[in-house]
């Protein structure tokens, strides 16, 4: 299986976005991208400095933009699973079909505006905390006052909310610990940016999403998100929620992911995912960074992605579970029955209780993927459902 990642702020590097402009249709989408994000992606993908695109409300849909634009060179129809880190969830919300790539430009311009301004409201920041015990550092981040704003795996948390907090923090740092300051505007991924997620919000009420056409993985939890305007929601939820990579890692290595494509700006993502699953089941990855490393890109979908299709008659789709626990099938239903959308195939038992597994599209269950009671993951595919074109 593979998986095509799109990264967040913080990876990117002037004129990263130069040698992309070669390729024919390159700028004028840029240019059309740039009406609808209120910014020169251009300029900014080519000749801005590194203190102008780390300005929030220009780096966030040039970095969505960066990932559309090298995706459209890749068969991503052989593509099983997207993911992306923070805002980079745009970017892989648009990847698994859940929003044309116009919405997800225009929502990262919105979100990008908004979370700056929030920023200007109070003083506010962010550090990485490197190492140390988990339980005792997510202790000393609240004892502070602070939150834990990304939970990226690799022994990497990050601190954020007040500058008074962030300095106790690096004063009386957890034990085994390094504190690193990022250089960022404010405390993102906090309660700090409710304005910006209310006006978020606002705008992605108008959006009409559609479902996943692949695995599309969530930073709210590491689920597997099968509905499409469930996504929106957590989109939208994750302006001030914890950005959870880790667990979007171990959705990873649970559905058995063997090669894994980060897209432009790429190295930071590429990084965690070579830290945290090591071993004989470590995937193999790439780094798409210029139009040069395509070919790699194309051998690893070739070699991990999923074989096309040419039998255009019978469309099938697949029930994946929203979540870990063990799988109940529904007593009543057998291989070969009619189910309608919205209808409760199942159950996850989970430690919060039962969730419903649900069937998002009309059509005929031909086959059931998961045993009764079987332990499953966030994405694992549970029953296929097959229905005429």
């Amino acid at each position: 299986m593979l998986a095509v990642l799109s990264p967040g702020q913080g990876s990117q590097k002037p004129g990263f976005l130069t040698p992309w402009l070669d390729l024919t249709g390159t700028e004028a989408r840029l240019r059309w991208w740039s009406a609808l994000a209120g910014v020169d992606l251009v300029r900014l993908g080519t000749a801005a400095g590194a203190d102008d695109i780390k300005d929030t409300a220009r780096t966030q849909p040039l970095l969505v933009a960066a990932a559309l634009l090298a995706a459209e060179h890749l068969p991503m129809h052989d593509v099983a699973l997207t993911a992306g880190h923070s805002v980079g969830e745009l970017g892989a919300a648009a990847l698994a079909g859940v929003l044309p790539a116009e919405a997800a430009i225009t929502l990262a311009g919105v979100r990008g505006r908004e979370m700056a301004a929030a920023c200007a409201l109070e003083p506010t920041g962010m550090a990485a905390v490197l190492g140390g015990d988990p339980d005792e550092v997510l202790a000393a981040i609240a004892a502070h006052g602070l939150h834990p704003a990304n939970r990226n795996g690799a022994g990497q948390i990050v601190a954020a909310g007040s500058l008074d907090g962030l300095d106790k923090l690096a004063a009386e740092p957890p034990a085994k610990t390094r504190i690193i300051r990022l250089q960022v505007a404010g405390a993102f991924h906090t309660p700090y940016m409710a304005p910006a997620e209310a006006a978020l919000a606002a705008v992605a009420a108008g959006i009409t999403p559609a479902d996943p056409a692949r695995i599309l993985l969530s930073n709210l939890d590491g689920a597997a998100v099968d509905h499409g305007r469930d996504m929106v929601q957590r989109l939208v939820r994750q302006v001030t929620a914890p950005v959870r990579w880790d667990l979007c890692m171990r959705t990873l290595a649970d559905l058995g992911v063997t090669g894994v494509i980060e897209l432009p700006p790429a190295g930071t993502l590429a990084g965690l995912v070579k830290r945290e699953l090591k071993g004989d089941g470590a995937p193999e990855i790439v780094t798409l960074n210029t139009p040069d490393d395509l070919p790699a890109a194309r051998d690893l979908i070739a070699r991990h992605g999923m074989a096309p299709s040419h039998r255009p008659t019978t469309q099938f789709r697949v029930v994946v579970a929203p979540a870990a626990g063990a799988f109940a099938r529904s007593a009543e239903l057998t291989e070969g029955e009619t189910i309608r959308a919205g209808q409760v195939v199942g159950h996850i038992g989970t430690r919060q209780g039962p969730v419903d597994v649900t069937a998002h599209q009309n059509g005929v269950l031909t086959e059931w993927l998961a045993h009764h009671d079987d332990p499953v993951a966030p994405g694992q595919p549970l029953a296929r459902i097959g229905g005429r074109s």
